[in-house]
C-alpha cells in the first residue's frame, strides 16, 4: 500500500479536479444535472481511483485502477471537447485543460509502466 497524496500523479488530478470545478460553475445552470454533473463524476474519478488503487494489496491492482483513472481521463478529455463546442468555455481555456488532462494521462501511463518492471 502506498500514501496515495505523496504520488505527483494524484496531487496534479487533484488539482485538476479543483480547476474543473471552478470552470464548471460558470456553464449555464440548465446544465447542472448534465454536462456539469458528468464532467465532475468523471473528473473527481481521476484521483478517486489512484487512491483506490494505492490502498489494494498488489501492483497488478494498482495498474487495474490507473487504467481506470485514464478511462475517467479520457471522457473528460471529451466533456471539455463537448463544452467548448456547446461554447460554455472559451477555446483558449479549453487548450489549456485539455494539455493538463493530456499531461496526467501520460503520468498514469508512466506510473502503468513502472509498476510492469
Amino acid at each position: 500500500m502506498q500514501d496515495f497524496r505523496k504520488l505527483q500523479v494524484w496531487q496534479r488530478a487533484h488539482q485538476f479536479v479543483l480547476t474543473v470545478y471552478s470552470v464548471s460553475a460558470a456553464f449555464p445552470d440548465d446544465e447542472r444535472y448534465g454536462l456539469i454533473s458528468q464532467i465532475r463524476r468523471a473528473v473527481m474519478s481521476i484521483p478517486a481511483n489512484v487512491a483506490e488503487g494505492c490502498g489494494r494489496e498488489t501492483n497488478a491492482e494498482l495498474r487495474r485502477f490507473l487504467y481506470i483513472a485514464i478511462g475517467s481521463a479520457t471522457e473528460v478529455d471529451y466533456f471539455l471537447l463537448l463544452a467548448r463546442d456547446l461554447a460554455f468555455i472559451e477555446a483558449a481555456q479549453y487548450q489549456q485543460l485539455n494539455q493538463e488532462v493530456d499531461e496526467i494521462k501520460r503520468m498514469l501511463a508512466g506510473f502503468i509502466r513502472r509498476l510492469k518492471t
